[in-house]
């Protein structure tokens, strides 16, 4: 070879070698998906999106859940990532009013998330713009024994008046209407959303976990009396604060109570306990103000950009791959869970496909769980009074005005 050949061989080599480093993007990615099934999922993922994206270089960072949460705000704001998955609604609040978060409306614009993921909207949306995207969420609604209904005669309730009818015939049967394990406290929390979802909307909930809404403002009382009928007509099980959620569903699996308000993650345990699906069914949480929008609790993972993140063009690459049906359809049906985009489709069960036509059809809002909407010390606060007062319900006005002193000091 010429020297002049060898010479332009040199600079042709240096030239692609250039161009494979300004092709060649690192996306570095923290994630707190250290359980089995979402590791799983979020490895394959990566796979998935390197594939198609081979210009593209991820470097996954898998942190445990707690490790995570103390971690969060420490690197992004000082060593941020290009991607970090966290949560919906109000939990990311915290990081919007930082600038921590990167707003992405574009992505939402250019690929039409707004239709596609049109069910989390609201949970994803600070300020008139949107903060990142989801991609799995489960349902909360009512499990009930729908061997018990039929044998009784009571058909699936859709509004107040009927719930509590459904429930004055079970009991005039032997049977307890609500079985609930309050030891715990989150699960009074899950009544408690539901009710006042039902009573007063998202937007007021919303309000009332943001602290704007005084604890003893006529709304909340309003929530609080629907909730005191049930309790003092003895539609829910004895002793409930003596059970963990788990031991709650004995009563169901012996027959002796007929309803939970709970997550889908119920269903695989009461199916072990030897309950079949012809016997085991599920409905929405029954409409009470008529008119008001329906909303859910359905706690939502999602990923977002930081702000200081340095490869946001790719990571915007995989915002909007995450966000396509058949991605979030893959996903979780390794997470056992449901897609928020409402061209994917769900495995072959009955409770997710369910929860998949109520979620994306829920034009009212997804909440994310009180305890994941309200501050951590708000949230126990609440959960203790809800706990308490279904013990003692004469005490209400009492808890109220102790959660309101609670208000008042935790936001200020």
């Amino acid at each position: 070879m010429t020297s002049s050949l060898m010479r332009n061989a040199a600079v042709l080599a240096s030239s692609v070698i250039l161009t494979t480093q300004v092709l060649a993007g690192e996306l570095v990615i923290n994630t707190d998906t250290s359980d089995p099934a979402p590791k799983a999922a979020f490895a394959q993922l990566i796979e998935d999106f390197e594939a198609e994206n081979p210009d593209v270089t991820v470097v996954w960072n898998v942190f445990d859940h707690e490790g995570y949460k103390t971690s969060i705000r420490n690197f992004l704001t000082a060593d941020a990532p290009d991607i970090a998955n966290w949560y919906a609604g109000n939990r990311m609040l915290p990081y919007v009013n930082a600038g921590l978060f990167e707003p992405v409306d574009d992505v939402w614009e250019e690929h039409g998330l707004n239709e596609s993921l049109k069910s989390a909207v609201a949970s994803m949306t600070i300020d008139g713009k949107k903060w990142g995207v989801p991609y799995t969420y489960y349902q909360w609604g009512v499990y009930y024994r729908k061997d018990i209904f039929e044998a009784h005669g009571i058909a699936v309730p859709t509004n107040w008046e009927e719930f509590k009818a459904a429930c004055a015939a079970l009991k005039s049967n032997g049977v307890t209407p609500i079985t609930i394990g309050t030891k715990y406290l989150w699960t009074a929390a899950g009544v408690f959303d539901y009710l006042n979802l039902r009573t007063n909307g998202y937007d007021f909930h919303m309000a009332l976990t943001r602290g704007e809404v005084e604890w003893t403002d006529d709304r909340v009382r309003a929530t609080m009396a629907n909730w005191k009928e049930l309790v003092e007509a003895g539609y829910f099980i004895e002793n409930h604060a003596a059970y963990s959620w788990q031991e709650a569903l004995a009563p169901m699996v012996r027959g002796e109570a007929a309803m939970y308000v709970m997550g889908n993650f119920a269903v695989a345990p009461l199916r072990e306990a030897g309950l079949s699906d012809d016997q085991l069914d599920f409905f929405q949480f029954p409409e009470i103000t008529a008119g008001v929008p329906v909303a859910e609790d359905a706690p939502t993972d999602t990923i977002h950009i930081p702000a200081n993140a340095s490869n946001k063009e790719d990571a915007k690459r995989f915002l909007a791959f995450l966000a396509r049906a058949d991605v979030q359809t893959k996903i979780n049906a390794t997470l056992g869970q449901l897609p928020i985009n409402s061209g994917s489709s769900v495995a072959d069960d009955k409770f997710l496909q369910a929860g998949f036509a109520m979620l994306s059809a829920a034009d009212g809002g997804i909440a994310q769980f009180f305890d994941r909407d309200a501050p951590a010390e708000m949230a126990k606060a609440g959960m203790e009074g809800f706990q308490e007062f279904m013990v003692k319900p004469e005490r209400l006005d009492r808890i109220l005005e102790r959660l309101e002193k609670a208000r008042q000091r935790i936001y200020k």
